[in-house]
């Protein structure tokens, strides 16, 4: 990404990267990387065209790759993370890190501007939990249950947009806002995004039946189709199109004056 940027960039051309980590902890958004180090849940809300954001989380400018290393670890050691019968470090909540490419475009003869904004979301989902086997009780039996309460509904999604991929329900409701994970993934399921999901499975016996549903999941993830497009100001395409017209005007105008 770095590599291209410093190839790509020049007085015209601009780029901006910056990172953003959050956590999912019983339904309630917090923000990994806040100077501040407060704890307090954010509010996720819906812009009409950028679709869902959280009002408030911190977006920390980077310039290399160890910059993001160095962020994430950070925001790792923030995670919330407790002990059961399954694992001493299990994952009490899912993680989204973004980062955000914004380019800038610029007409230095006019002086007018437009951007374009891209966002890469690695998004870490903690995993089901069955309470026989992880002997949660109390606060860990809470966790659990906002736990699958949302990876159930992420699989109520997939699979409804699993169906309207095969044309099985067009006009079916899609339940997005039934939980906060699939609310801020609303992009990710079926929306403007290119979207690969990666199974976690285990070769043990005793974790067949978590096993077989990881495969299932996986399975109606792969039939959602998305559709993406250039997230483009005007004022940017705008530009883009007039120096391609201006391009194809010089090249005609040279093989003019060749004949």
């Amino acid at each position: 990404l770095f590599q291209r940027i410093t190839l790509e960039q020049n007085d015209s051309h601009t780029f901006k990267v910056e990172v953003s980590y959050m956590e999912i902890y019983n339904e309630k958004v917090r923000d990994l990387l806040d100077p501040k180090g407060s704890r307090q849940s954010l509010k996720v809300r819906e812009h009409k065209v950028l679709g869902p954001y959280v009002d408030g989380l911190s977006q920390l400018a980077v310039t290399c790759f160890e910059d993001i290393e160095s962020l994430m670890s950070e925001g790792n050691k923030s995670r919330t993370v407790a002990a059961t019968n399954m694992n001493e470090e299990s994952s009490r909540s899912h993680a989204v890190f973004n980062i955000i490419i914004t380019q800038t475009l610029y007409d230095l003869q006019s002086g007018n501007s437009g951007e374009k904004v891209s966002k890469v979301s690695l998004v870490d989902l903690a995993g089901s939990e069955r309470v026989s086997k992880t002997g949660a009780a109390g606060e860990r039996l809470k966790e659990g249950s906002n736990i699958n309460k949302s990876l159930s509904t992420l699989g109520l999604v997939i699979s409804s947009l699993a169906d309207q991929a095969a044309g099985k329900g067009k006009n079916k409701f899609v339940p997005y806002r039934d939980s906060v994970l699939t609310w801020l993934l609303k992009d990710n399921l079926g929306g403007n995004s290119q979207t690969a999901m990666i199974a976690t499975i285990s070769p043990a016996a005793d974790n067949y039946e978590e096993t077989l549903s990881t495969l299932r999941y996986a399975d109606r993830a792969k039939r959602i189709v998305n559709h993406a497009i250039v997230n483009e100001d005007p004022n940017a395409r705008l530009i883009r199109e007039l120096r391609e017209e201006v391009e194809k005007l010089k090249e005609q105008l040279s093989q003019a004056e060749s004949m």
